[in-house]
């Protein structure tokens, strides 16, 4: 354990994919010990060294300081509430809740009680985004114009209860307010099912920041190519981020002008250097779970509150909206800013 001994005594709620990647980082993490795991289907792989129980009282009954919820998201509210009626912290997996009215009854559950609860929006911590958004902050892009986003590839058969607006875009959501520092403004979405299941499996955005950033999310599981990708286009250039492999690359606006006027009139902004930064890359999830860890311990962490996943809640809530009635949507101000 790197000379740090255990102290937190930590739950694990699921054993699905995400659910094992998270007992992977729990069982060899510092300062924290999985002492149970709850999932009715057992543990199939028999590789979890913790007991894995059938039922969340029995998973209590254990003796937990905070668990990880990682099951599907329909079970998030019912099991949110009973992990802070006994006064359990939680990093629930995202998104919040199936529905905002849920996700601020969570909220509610958590705030009221003084408990620490954030939501498991990983892309946070991915470091190509944690470069991205120091680098808008210390102004290298000057005025932001635009970011959009690119989240395509099969699809995963580990869902079954939402679609890909709650399930993937709520990332391109989240990961879009937290860079830029802004909030959504107003939504316009469509959606088709083309796989046979209830729910939408491709989703179009266009979107305005409170600031006026348009946004642009491009989000499916119907592609044989998987990207995950983030554009932000300033006055200075452009910074792409590519979250699969954690690079992040600076396409910069020439500071001369271009000599071909064909060209110079053509491209609009003369091309100028590009720039692949080197990054530390370090697991996200690990990231993610040593952030929470900390701020259990009662020290200052950048987590994702469930206040920010509420939002995040809403915005998707409003594109589901916004595609139904095939209208433009208002975001209203509900809960607050970021």
């Amino acid at each position: 354990m790197n000379g740090r001994e255990p102290q937190l005594r930590a739950g694990l709620i699921g054993l699905g994919a995400m659910g094992r990647n998270h007992a992977r980082v729990l069982s060899n993490m510092d300062g924290v010990r999985l002492v149970g795991v709850m999932d009715p289907a057992g543990d199939p792989t028999g590789a979890i060294l913790a007991p894995v129980v059938p039922t969340l009282r029995d998973l209590l009954a254990i003796g937990l300081d905070y668990a990880v919820v990682a099951c599907p998201t329909a079970f998030h509210e019912e099991i949110g509430l009973e992990l802070a009626a006994n006064g359990v912290a939680a990093l629930i997996e995202k998104p919040l809740a199936p529905s905002v009215e849920a996700a601020e009854r969570l909220v509610e559950a958590f705030e009221s009680r003084g408990l620490p609860a954030g939501v498991g929006h990983i892309e946070r911590y991915n470091p190509s985004l944690q470069s991205l958004r120091a680098r808008l902050e210390a102004g290298e892009l000057g005025e932001v114009f635009q970011v959009v986003t690119r989240r395509q590839g099969p699809f995963p058969h580990r869902i079954a209860d939402v679609g890909v607006v709650m399930d993937l875009a709520t990332h391109d959501i989240d990961l879009t307010g937290w860079v830029t520092g802004q909030q959504y403004k107003s939504v316009s979405a469509r959606t088709v099912s083309r796989s046979g299941r209830p729910h939408e499996d491709m989703v179009a955005v266009v979107g305005q920041l409170t600031d006026g950033t348009m946004v642009n999310h491009l989000v499916n599981w119907l592609s044989p190519l998987k990207e995950r990708s983030t554009v932000v286009t300033g006055e200075r250039g452009c910074f792409v981020a590519d979250t699969l492999t954690a690079d992040l690359t600076f396409y910069a606006n020439a500071a001369f002008d271009n000599e071909w006027d064909v060209l110079r009139a053509f491209r609009g902004v003369a091309e100028g250097d590009m720039i692949r930064y080197a990054i530390r890359k370090r697991e996200p999830l690990l990231v993610e779970h040593e952030r929470f860890r900390d701020a259990v311990e009662g020290k200052e962490s950048d987590i994702v509150s469930l206040r920010q996943g509420l939002r995040t809640v809403q915005v998707a809530d409003a594109l589901l909206r916004s595609a139904r009635d095939e209208v433009t949507l208002t975001i209203a101000d509900r809960v607050g800013a970021r």
